[in-house]
Parts: structure tokens; sequence; C-alpha cells
């Protein structure tokens, strides 16, 4: 018996509460939002389909329903619009995440917090400096997006199973992220030999180009803001496989955004490194093998976080 809370009923809080329930994640799912008639709308929408899926009983509620949840998912904020950054963002939701977290911590003091909001590094830093809560149990959703991106685009390059590569997008989830090429690859075959390594009468496959694929991964986010104002389904899919890690008996490794205390030479920051992921929260972190040029992209990260977090009011 499953239950999380969602804080939020827009776009991605409606559709992350869509899709945990066509994954039969949880027996109970609370839709909180200060518009109350749209979390009540969105529930019963989804509850309707529920013969269909796993029993889940799916209900518009206050904090006070967030009681004994095992998750609670942060969605809350206002969402960034064409042309603007993540980091625009940063004031605002954290002002409006200050209001949250007295109110949620509760009625849910021992629930795994997962912060989908944006600027999402900055909303989880927010969560450690103002809930009390233990680190483990705060994660930032992070750069699992942009890694899902980043996969998503290396097995079209080479019509491979998205499962079969391995690669990562640390630091930030915004413009100061960065790809470890260094330890990238498909089934354990460096990412830069994965083309010559497949044995075809005819090798139609094409080099892959860094800059391409990076840039891909950046400014995925922005194009389908351009295109369709919004960007929801996705992250709904990274942020309910997460759900999937947290109640799950055996741990996983995810990026996602956690505190720092020293790693590569960082801290008293949240950002993107690999973690373990597990029913005891995100409880360690995986000290990639980064070289010398990576580990400076993950200081530059760390330090446009930082310059952010010096401006606000927390």
């Amino acid at each position: 018996m499953n239950k999380i809370t969602i804080i939020g009923s827009g776009s991605v809080g409606s559709t992350i509460a869509y899709t945990l329930t066509i994954m039969g994640l949880a027996s109970e799912i609370v839709m909180i939002d200060i518009n109350g008639e749209k979390a009540l709308g969105e529930a019963l929408d989804i509850r309707q389909g529920t013969p269909f899926c796993n029993p889940s009983n799916i209900y518009a509620g206050s904090y006070a329903d967030a009681e004994d949840s095992n998750i609670v998912i942060i969605t809350s904020g206002l969402a960034r619009k064409p042309g603007q950054t993540r980091l625009d963002l940063a004031q605002i939701n954290v002002d409006i995440t200050k209001k949250i977290i007295p109110e949620i911590v509760r009625y849910a003091p021992d629930a795994f917090y997962v912060i989908v909001s944006n600027p999402v590094d900055i909303l989880a830093y927010t969560f450690h400096k103002v809930s009390g809560l233990p680190e483990e149990k705060i994660i930032g959703s992070g750069t699992i997006l942009d890694t899902a991106r980043l996969r998503s685009r290396i097995s079209e390059y080479y019509s491979v199973n998205q499962k079969n590569v391995h690669a990562y997008v640390l630091g930030e989830h915004g413009d100061s992220s960065f790809i470890p090429w260094s330890v990238a690859n498909i089934s354990n075959v460096p990412i830069e030999d994965f083309r010559n390594a497949i044995l075809t009468e005819e090798n139609f496959y094409p080099e892959l180009n860094r800059q391409e694929v990076e840039e891909y991964v950046r400014k995925s986010g922005g194009r389908v803001i351009q295109r369709k104002g919004a960007t929801f389904y996705a992250v709904s899919i990274s942020v309910c496989h997460l759900c999937k890690c947290l109640l799950s008996g055996i741990d996983t490794t995810l990026t996602v955004s956690t505190m720092l205390h020293g790693e590569y030479g960082i801290d008293d920051v949240c950002l993107s490194l690999l973690n373990v992921v597990g029913d005891k929260g995100a409880h360690s972190k995986v000290l990639l093998p980064l070289n010398d040029e990576e580990i400076a992209a993950l200081h530059k990260s760390a330090d446009t976080l930082k310059g952010i977090i010096k401006n606000i009011n927390f």
C-alpha cells in the first residue's frame, strides 16, 4: 500500500498523477493545489479511468490528507515561459516553496520529498535549509530528464535500445549542465568506438556529433515550450521512474539533485551527480572517474548555482 501526494495540479502534477496510475505505483494518490477546483477536476478525470488500471484511490485533498504519505512530489510554482530561463524563476518559486514546506512536513514528516518545480536545484537547496528533513529524503529530479534526453538522442544515432546507452548529464538542471563523455558507453563499448565495433556488412552508422547532441539536450526543453507551451510528458515519466526506485527494495543509480559535501571539491550546493536511490532515499553518491575538464565543468555549474543562491532570500 503506497501513498503518494502531489502538490500542484498543473500540467506536470496532473500528468504525474496519471502516469502513476497507469504504472500502478500507488494505491492512494492525493492531489493538492491552491486551485481546489482544478485539483478536483484532474483527480476525477483520472479516477474514472481506474477500472482499467490497478486499483487506486485518487482524490483532491488538503495538506492534512497527506498524512502517512510515502512520497510527496512538489510541482507547484510558476512555470517557465518562452524565452525565460529556469533561474529567472528562482526567488518567486523559492517564496512559494517556503510557504509550502512547514504545511506539508507537519503532516508527512517521514515521506521522501521529490522536488520537480524549477529551478529544481535551488528549490532542493531551499528544502535542505528550511525543512529540517534528513538529507537522504530530499531529492531534486535534477538531470534525470536531461539524461533521458541524452540517452534517447544517442539511441537514435545507432538504432539501439535506450536501455543499452549508459551516459549521463551532470550539474545544474539548466544551461550549465554538461555531459561527461569520458564515461559514456553503449553496452560497455566506449561511445566513440561503438560505431566501428558493430560488425555489419555495411557500416551505415553516422559519426557521433558531440556538439549536436549537447545542443539537443540543452535546448530540448525550450524547443518543446516554444512549440506547445510547456513540457510535461517526459518529465512525468522520469519522476514516476524515480518514485518506482524509491519504493523498490533494490537500489538504482540515478542523476538526481542532492546536497554536496566536498565531492569533487564542491560543498553546500545541490546539483546532480550519480546517486544511489532506493527505499532508504538518495543515500549515497557514485563518484564517476571524471577527467580534469569534466571536473572543471562541474565546478562551473556549481559556481553558477552558488551565484544564484547568493542573491536568494531563504
